[in-house]
């Protein structure tokens, strides 16, 4: 059997998946890694952990498939957004990686943003000016990492990483590059306003090349440790949410992707940008002549991972016991709760938020606690609150973009039919399945199927993506929703102010 591997270097692990040609998994690995927030505002990667991790991944699955008499045909790549870390000549590391929920360059977005050229920026770059985006990374580097800045050879993320370690080349797909506020969406390279806020010239950065594009010639050192042959085709693919939507195949008009894994996402697929003069989505790169235009918000399933990992030791426990997920004795937890949780409502800025409101001084709030409330009205708050947040990002979206009609979901929380459920509630939208959730690796297959030449044009992906199950919208839970979701965008607006004041008590 032919296979090609799909290779997620996502925020908590990093997986390894084969697919036949018929986008049917054969085989996986999950490898995890550790978030390090070394101040509270700080949230990092160690480079070479994630390496570690790429490379035992793809062998255990090459491994695996090598013993099974099949053909690796190529390793396509998917990878976080917006982590940055600076290397020197020989490519090792001088930082950690800082990753997307880093939000130690607040002040810097914010003076950028407010700056002359601020909205220039962002209309060229697609990438709304926030903490997240590598353009205020390097900002803040720059006054605050002065040494380390002046020695830094190149800065890039931790796919750059992988692939000058396997070829000695630095490479930035153009995807991951549109994610960065460096990256003119229209002209294909590096913005020269971006560059002089960042303080680098274009050569500190990565050459962009296309998401289709190939490279063979293994480090023979790495590719015996995958036990893989050196002229196996790998191809650099794109971003994890640009490749979501094209696995899950919501690449029609009126088609939108809701992706909730760690962080969670809407997107849409067009053929050309389209920003936002209010500066609420992104226009990223998928390919030379597809855009997914969308918005982030920062708390996804760490919500939950939170609340399990700090309020359910007995929960934990017991899951071990019995041979089950924690999750799923949570979600049974939160299912005996109606909608709108008795009017227990939960703003889920964590980890602050991006859109629609880009503010990373927001933080969480339950509000609305009376006598009555007990644990399973909090975990189904919870649960409702990251909804809303990915709610209130659709509604910018469709004014911007038009109506959505259907929404593929992908990410872990699609293991919960009753998260699923309360996304087609809350949007009054139905809501598909696809039978392998693994959307932004079987994106990356498609794009590496494309590049080796055994399809002819993404669109193919439509054969690859069987409908598992359908979600329908209860309107009565809608009508709920929607009362509760106008208190919780009144809440937002209310205590802005009072963010930046808690945030500066707990610097």
């Amino acid at each position: 059997m032919e296979y090609l591997i799909g290779l997620d270097i996502g925020t908590s692990s990093t997986k390894a998946i084969a697919f036949d040609l018929l986008g049917n998994v054969i085989s996986k690995c999950n490898i995890g890694y550790p978030i390090l927030n070394p101040k509270s505002s700080w949230s990092e990667q160690d480079p070479g952990e994630m390496f570690e991790a790429v490379i035992n991944s793809i062998k255990s699955v090459a491994s695996e498939n090598t013993k099974k008499g099949n053909k690796l045909l190529g390793v396509s790549f998917s990878s976080a957004m917006h982590g940055i870390m600076a290397v020197n000549e020989n490519g090792d590391k001088l930082t950690d990686c800082i990753i997307w929920a880093d939000t130690r360059s607040v002040e810097y977005s914010e003076r950028i943003k407010n700056s002359k050229i601020g909205h220039e920026i962002y209309m060229r770059t697609g990438t709304p000016i926030h903490p997240m985006s590598p353009l205020c990374k390097l900002a803040w580097m720059k006054d605050n990492m002065e040494l380390i800045f002046k020695k830094t050879y190149k800065f890039i993320s931790i796919k750059e990483y992988v692939f000058f370690k396997l070829f000695r080349k630095y490479v930035v797909d153009y995807s991951i590059a549109s994610a960065t506020g460096l990256f003119d969406i229209y002209d294909f390279q590096w913005n020269k306003n971006s560059l002089q806020v960042a303080g680098i010239s274009e050569d500190k950065l990565s050459t962009p090349v296309s998401p289709t594009q190939v490279f063979k010639g293994l480090d023979k050192k790495y590719a015996d440790l995958m036990g893989i042959d050196i002229e196996t085709p790998f191809i650099i693919g794109g971003s994890d949410g640009c490749l979501a939507n094209l696995g899950a195949n919501a690449i029609k008009p009126g088609d939108a992707a809701v992706t909730i894994g760690t962080s969670g996402a809407i997107r849409i697929i067009a053929d050309k940008p389209k920003n936002d003069e209010s500066e609420r989505i992104f226009s990223y790169i998928l390919t030379e002549n597809r855009f997914v235009l969308g918005g982030p918000v920062n708390n996804g399933g760490i919500i939950f991972r939170w609340f399990r990992d700090n309020f359910s030791q007995l929960e934990v426990t017991r899951a071990e016991t019995l041979g089950i997920d924690t999750y799923e004795l949570l979600t049974k937890e939160a299912s005996k709760v109606p909608a709108r949780s008795n009017g227990l409502i939960f703003l889920p800025y964590l980890l602050g938020e991006r859109a629609p409101h880009w503010d990373a001084n927001s933080k969480g709030v339950f509000f609305g606690i009376n006598i009555t409330h007990k644990r399973e009205h909090f975990l189904r708050a919870l649960l409702e609150g990251v909804i809303f947040g990915v709610y209130s990002v659709g509604k910018a979206l469709e004014e911007t973009t038009g109506n959505i009609d259907t929404i593929y979901a992908t990410g872990g929380f699609v293991r919960s039919e009753l998260w699923v459920q309360m996304l087609a509630d809350v949007f009054n939208k139905k809501v598909v399945i696809a039978e392998s959730y693994e959307s932004s690796c079987l994106g990356a297959v498609v794009l590496g199927m494309k590049a080796i030449g055994l399809i002819d044009n993404i669109e193919q992906v439509e054969k690859l993506v069987p409908i598992s199950k359908t979600f329908k919208p209860d309107i009565k839970n809608h009508e709920v929703y929607m009362k509760t979701f106008e208190i919780y965008e009144r809440l937002y607006i209310k205590l802005k102010d009072e963010f930046v004041s808690i945030s500066l008590l707990q610097k």
